[in-house]
């Protein structure tokens, strides 16, 4: 039920004006909509709110109801007359977030040249964000067993909007870009396949003048936290409830982590979540703090620089923002082996974990098997049981960073493919003369 609204105040940024194009009934009605805030407190005033879009939205409340991913948003044809002058090329990111109709690509494409960022795996799918272990994405989808899953759907039309989506793809030209290797590859393996032009993998950026190691106990000074008790950090959007997310194995490596702590005391800070702190306490004593989701980008530094160890538990994932800017800060990453997470971490060979295979003058820290509290518990107490190794594969973590994951380097990477591609479309017109 998004509605995208204009954030930024740059004359140059426009908004894609959706609800102006629709009727007399749908503006009115949504004009009574807005009138209400969406973080109103009661059931009574959120259910009138949600009765009063589908009143305004008849045909989204018909594809609520069917399990129909939502494609009317009319001014999606109109955008290349938003600017004062015609674009160049279009670059589009997620295209799944109420805002545009994936029906205009193949239009679109063909009038210049267009750009897609995949950032996780839903152009490929009949819904979801991340298929996790089902492979039905391959041959059409239906009988999903992730209805629930981001974005959800109330029933399986899977079949369905994978089959439309296959239309589109097969009727467009597409310049498609992944993060990893991994969502690259099932890109090309997929119904995306049938649009695309010309693929690259480009690792998203980080601003590292935000990111950047720092002086620790500065850094706990400002957040109030012990200046020396190790700290584990952990981040997520709603970190306890968040299925792509695995806080119950985070949960339980740490319960088994408290068997052998001795008399040490650990913190963990689960940073997107606002409920109270909790104790887990055995031979040792180790506190769980959740801090709800921080606004102010410079604040968040600050909890890497924080912390001994940045822990990311995981069921599916591309190439997480957290753990380069985890990298960035000069922190070690123990985390779950799936997605592009192995492109993103250089494992530490001769640790508890997988895929071990830098030594310590490379490694940046350790991989870990999916949903496997034991050999998560295993790698934190040897990250946290041997000083020298923990600030090596830091340091070598923030030189990383550095070479890979520089939002400078990403934003060339681009720049020069989008020159190369508007050179050839000028030389195809020349020639066709």
């Amino acid at each position: 039920m998004a509605v995208r609204i204009k954030f930024s105040s740059d004359a140059d940024v426009f908004q894609i004006p959706n609800d102006s194009l629709r009727s007399p009934w749908a503006r009115f009605w949504l004009s009574v909509w807005n009138k209400i805030p969406s973080h109103s407190k009661g059931k009574s005033a959120l259910k009138f709110r949600n009765i009063l879009f589908r009143v305004a939205r008849p045909r989204w409340a018909w594809n609520d109801w069917w399990g129909l991913e939502d494609l009317d948003y009319p001014a999606t044809l109109d955008i290349l007359n938003l600017p004062p002058e015609k674009p160049d090329l279009i670059h589009g990111h997620n295209l799944h977030l109420g805002y545009f109709d994936l029906r205009a690509l193949p239009w679109l494409s063909h009038q210049i040249p267009l750009f897609l960022t995949l950032h996780d795996a839903w152009l490929l799918t009949g819904h979801c964000a991340y298929p996790f272990d089902c492979e039905r994405w391959l041959s059409g989808c239906g009988f999903c067993p992730y209805l629930s899953s981001y974005p959800p759907v109330k029933r399986d039309s899977t079949m369905y909007n994978w089959q439309r989506k296959r239309t589109i793809f097969e009727n467009s030209k597409l310049y498609v870009a992944a993060p990893s290797r991994w969502l690259l590859g099932m890109a090309e393996r997929s119904i995306l396949s049938l649009g695309i032009v010309e693929s690259r993998v480009v690792h998203n950026g980080i601003d590292l003048t935000i990111f950047h190691p720092s002086d620790q106990s500065s850094a706990r000074r400002a957040l109030g936290l012990p200046h020396s008790d190790p700290i584990l950090l952990f981040t997520a959007h709603w970190v306890r409830i968040n299925f792509q997310k695995d806080y119950s194995t985070l949960r339980q490596a740490i319960e088994l982590l408290a068997d052998r702590v001795g008399i040490r005391k650990i913190i963990c800070i689960a940073l997107g979540d606002d409920q109270p702190s909790e104790h887990v306490e055995s031979a040792g004593s180790i506190e769980i703090h959740f801090i709800p989701y921080q606004d102010d980008i410079k604040k968040m530094p600050l909890y890497y620089q924080a912390a001994d160890i940045y822990v990311h538990a995981t069921r599916a994932d591309n190439l997480p923002n957290t753990i380069s800017e985890a990298l960035a800060c000069g922190k070690p990453v123990i985390a779950s082996a799936v997605g592009g997470i192995p492109e993103q971490i250089r494992g530490l060979e001769n640790a508890p974990g997988i895929l071990g295979r830098y030594g310590l003058d490379e490694a940046t820290g350790i991989l870990v098997p999916p949903e496997d509290a034991v050999s998560m518990a295993d790698a934190i107490d040897f990250l946290l049981s041997h000083d020298l190794q923990r600030l090596r594969l830091g340091k070598n973590a923030a030189g990383d960073a550095r070479q890979r994951f520089d939002l400078e380097q990403q934003s060339s990477v681009y720049l020069k493919w989008y020159e190369e591609i508007l050179d050839r479309s000028n030389h195809a017109a020349s020639d066709s003369k």
